[in-house]
């Protein structure tokens, strides 16, 4: 009953776009192929930030709608699992449906203080955080705000892993309201050639306390392509998540003063200061620095010298994480005995 409520849904988001002129469509004006986002520099409108956050527990996966942001930041929570942060700001590229859709973290404050007033969907937090978020530079359009409509479960999952998010719709309402949410904007990475001091690798692995990632280089799709806990970790589409661009950056992650219901205690991702990470690109790992003034300014990258490390076009994902990555290098060809 539920996946036919989903398909629905999808086709009517699809016949929507159609009736409203979309990238196939000749309307007078710039087509998207024309303009080039300044998050991902691919071909796409600069439209307004969402954030959602993401559960990324087992019972989460597939997750719903990843395949289609922009940015991904994976950070670490309670009893060492993780949790995502997906920014989506390429029109052409919404999904119909986002999801699961879990709790906020005091972590998130900063990582999204840098793309300016932006919307943020998500389906509650701790009683503490709350007034911080309300005094935070974002428009909170968290799921006790808004009605089941944008806000809907899937009854194939078990909650609280079945919150699933209409994505469209709640934008439609907030700027119908007059809520003034920013357009994307540059946060300090750039595109381009790839840098040089990098390493070939053909895959690397990274983890925090409770859950581990790992990731493959894909010359066919010019891409990293990404496993969970072991597996490879698909969007509900069935498409193996993953990125041209995969960022693991070292952070220091403490203790906050927030904790969950169960009295677990929340860490912190500190990400303003400066510090080591690694850039992966073109199957080669690359080591970079990070800088970052203040929490409403975007983060620098760059190499030893100086340089900018430039990123390659397409979807990001950054890994917030406190632990050196393993990285596996291409084995030597074994040298042939002269006769």
């Amino acid at each position: 009953m539920k996946r036919a409520f989903f398909i629905s849904s999808s086709l009517a988001f699809v016949l929507v776009l159609s009736g409203c002129g979309g990238a196939g469509t000749t309307t007078g004006k710039k087509s998207a192929s024309d303009h080039v986002n300044v998050l991902t520099g691919m071909p796409g409108s600069d439209g307004p930030v969402l954030a959602v956050k993401i559960d990324d527990t087992p019972q989460a996966h597939p997750q719903i709608g990843l395949d289609s942001a922009d940015v991904v930041y994976i950070e670490q929570v309670e009893g060492g699992l993780t949790r995502l942060a997906a920014i989506f700001t390429t029109p052409e590229r919404m999904p119909s449906l986002i999801g699961p859709v879990r709790s906020a973290r005091i972590s998130d404050m900063d990582i999204l203080a840098q793309y300016g007033h932006i919307a943020f969907a998500f389906s509650g937090a701790q009683t503490k955080l709350f007034p911080v978020i309300n005094a935070a530079n974002l428009e909170n359009l968290g799921a006790e705000r808004e009605p089941a409509t944008l806000y809907s479960r899937d009854l194939t999952r078990s909650a609280p892993t079945n919150l699933i998010l209409h994505p469209q719709d709640l934008l439609n309402k907030a700027i119908s309201q007059g809520k003034k949410i920013d357009t994307v904007k540059s946060i300090g990475w750039k595109f381009g050639s790839k840098p040089v001091g990098g390493r070939a690798i053909t895959s690397v692995s990274f983890k925090w306390p409770a859950s581990r990632y790992s990731a493959i280089w894909s010359s066919s799709e010019k891409r990293w392509l990404l496993s969970y806990d072991g597996a490879p970790n698909l969007a509900a589409t069935g498409v193996q998540l993953g990125s041209p661009t995969l960022i693991i950056q070292k952070v220091s992650i403490t203790a906050s003063e927030y904790h969950d219901k169960v009295g677990g205690v929340t860490p912190f991702s500190n990400t303003v200061g400066s510090g080591t990470a690694y850039l992966l690109r073109d199957g080669e790992a690359i080591p970079i620095y990070w800088n970052r003034a203040s929490a409403e300014t975007g983060t620098t990258w760059t190499l030893k010298d100086g340089t900018n490390a430039n990123f390659a076009p397409g979807q990001i994902w950054i890994a917030l994480t406190d632990n050196e990555p393993l990285f596996t290098y291409p084995v030597a060809p074994t040298p042939s005995k002269s006769s």
